[in-house]
């Protein structure tokens, strides 16, 4: 097996050129998948990270009438006292933070421009706030007390052209099913580098929100932070009771899962597209090599050299092109999985209906997809040898010495 081996390798050399495109194609497709896979996790990874941040939180309690995608603002839809519910699910000890949140719809409007916003009443002190309390862009955060102040999204700011100071009216939606307006000043401008959140999503402290939509005390939902999202089934079955629901990141982020449970499926096919091309590559140069060496071939065969023996040392040569393909390919893929890495690509505001994509794009390889990725190049690679070695172990000696002359 090792003079088999050294024959191959030899082999290998005697056209370097055409044998290192062809490892080069397979290493340029193996770096493609590198990245192609590591953005696609990161990205799942990442936007799943933002959406439980900012919106879903790891758990959500609400009152058992209410539905989110209609944003119901009737008493009978929301949490009465809600912060002494808030409290209750704070002393939990899985829960590192519980607080109210009001959600209404409205409309802002400044001169010409106007804007379909979603209106949060929040209680600004609250340490689940920290994401957009710490993402001042300018202005100062919400006090518990204003009365007459709301914080912006820095998207949605420079779609209707104000800045902090700046005074702008807001209708809003109320429990009784009419529209009350007033004019408020912007306190400040955020940004969760989130456009589908930041270009529509308004701050208002949760008492002035209340007021304004006539809901009293009342809240739409208590959203729930805990020290392992691992723990919200645990959590929700310790918080079930009459009146109320729980909402788990698992429930609020269904589509997020399907979309990362059909990612494995995606790539499998992709892997087999992008090898299957660059097989053929191998394909090529290993047929090209049977014809070229048909004396050579035919000579090894009258020497007693058996079939297996002469398809082995065709598989031995596109074993050594995959291991070239896979060095080059986890070389130039592991450099542009760094950069998508620690740098990512800027995509701006072209996220996807329905998830919270940032304006950057970051890759995430994982050690299963590497692996995977590399045993899936060897196969491919093992297979396009299989076509020019069922050639040449098919060579009757005398033909083929006869063809080679």
């Amino acid at each position: 097996m090792l003079q088999l081996t050294k024959l191959a390798f030899r082999d290998l050399g005697r056209n370097r050129r055409r044998s290192f495109f062809s490892a080069l194609a397979l290493g340029l497709g193996v770096a493609l998948l590198l990245l192609m896979a590591s953005i696609l996790a990161g990205e799942i990874r990442q936007a799943l990270k933002t959406t439980i941040l900012l919106e879903s939180g790891h758990l959500q309690v609400q009152s058992a009438n209410y539905e989110e995608s209609k944003t119901s603002l009737k008493w009978a839809d929301l949490i009465d006292n809600p912060d002494r519910v808030a409290a209750q699910i704070a002393g939990l000890a899985p829960v590192v933070e519980a607080t109210p949140r009001l959600i209404a719809s409205g409309i802002l409007s400044i001169g010409d421009q106007t804007a379909g916003v979603r209106v949060m009443g929040i209680v600004p002190s609250a340490a689940a706030n920290a994401p957009f309390r710490d993402g001042l862009q300018s202005g100062a955060w919400l006090q518990a007390g204003d009365r007459e102040g709301i914080v912006v999204g820095q998207s949605l700011a420079d779609k209707l052209g104000v800045a902090s100071g700046d005074q702008i009216q807001l209708l809003v939606n109320t429990s009784d099913g009419t529209v009350d307006q007033q004019v408020f000043t912007i306190r400040g401008i955020f940004s969760t580098h989130t456009p589908g959140f930041d270009d529509r999503t308004i701050f208002m402290p949760l008492a002035k929100a209340q007021a304004i939509t006539a809901t009293e005390n009342h809240a739409s939902l208590i959203f729930v932070l805990l020290q392992n999202r691992d723990q919200a089934d645990a959590v929700a079955s310790a918080l079930q009771g009459p009146g109320y629901k729980s909402v788990t990141w698992e429930k609020a982020n269904a589509m997020m899962l399907e979309i990362e449970s059909f990612a494995g499926a995606y790539m499998a096919i992709l892997y087999l597209i992008v090898l299957g091309v660059t097989a053929s590559v191998i394909v090529n140069t290993l047929v090209m090599a049977v014809f070229e060496r048909t004396r050579e071939i035919g000579i090894l065969s009258s020497l007693g050299m058996k079939s297996r023996q002469i398809m082995a040392m065709f598989f031995a040569e596109s074993g050594f092109i995959a291991l070239g393909g896979v060095i080059i390919g986890l070389v130039v893929g592991g450099l542009l999985v760094f950069y998508a890495t620690n740098t990512g690509f800027y995509i701006g505001n072209m996220g996807i209906t329905g998830i919270l994509m940032g304006e950057r794009i970051y890759g995430y390889l994982t050690v299963r997809d590497s692996v995977m990725l590399v045993v899936a190049a060897f196969g491919v690679s093992l297979l396009a040898g299989l076509y020019p070695a069922v050639i040449a172990a098919r060579m009757e000696p005398v033909e083929a010495l006869r063809d080679a002359q």
